[in-house]
């Protein structure tokens, strides 16, 4: 018997969560329709980054999404912090998913504004950013949702100084 082998397609994507030094994070806010929300949510809030192009190197990547989105320049290769994998269907149009390595910024609070216009950024779905503390995270009863949902969790550890030595692997 001939044994199927079926290749699962995922997109490569780089993101930075984005530390001030009061300890607030900076989230972009994903407006629908977006392929990763489920029926019921109105936003989704996450860390600014996006996909690795063909041949791009990840720094270079998160560099490039940092610029575009939030106007933030980075030199350094920051620390790999986080990992996660979803895999779904539809959740990134023409992928069965996502892998988001996430890298921790820590930097002075700026005013947010990149290089892409307001149609470029809402053409790439995002309707805002802000900054948040951990507290109003952790409380949030609204009914945007968070990526990764229980982004609290790993955040509380990153602001307490808990850099992981390998990146720590998060669910949806």
């Amino acid at each position: 018997m001939k044994e199927t082998r079926t290749t699962v397609r995922l997109r490569a994507a780089v993101r930075a969560v984005i530390l001030a030094d009061d300890d607030h994070v900076l989230l972009c806010r994903f407006r629908f329709p977006h392929p990763a929300a489920p029926t019921g949510a109105t936003g989704v809030w996450a860390a600014p980054g996006g996909g690795i192009e063909p041949g791009e190197l990840p720094l270079a990547a998160l560099q490039r999404e940092l610029r575009e989105e939030t106007g933030l320049a980075i030199d350094a290769d920051p620390p790999h912090v986080w990992h996660q994998e979803v895999i779904a269907p539809g959740y990134v149009h023409g992928y069965d998913g996502v892998v988001n390595d996430y890298f921790l910024v820590r930097t002075t609070r700026f005013d947010p504004r990149g290089a892409l216009s307001d149609d470029d950024l809402a053409a790439e779905h995002i309707s805002g950013m802000r900054w948040w503390r951990h507290a109003d995270i952790a409380e949030y009863r609204g009914t945007d949702l968070f990526s990764p949902r229980d982004i609290a969790t790993p955040l509380a550890a990153l602001i307490a100084g808990d850099i992981p030595g390998t990146p720590v692997m998060l669910g949806l």
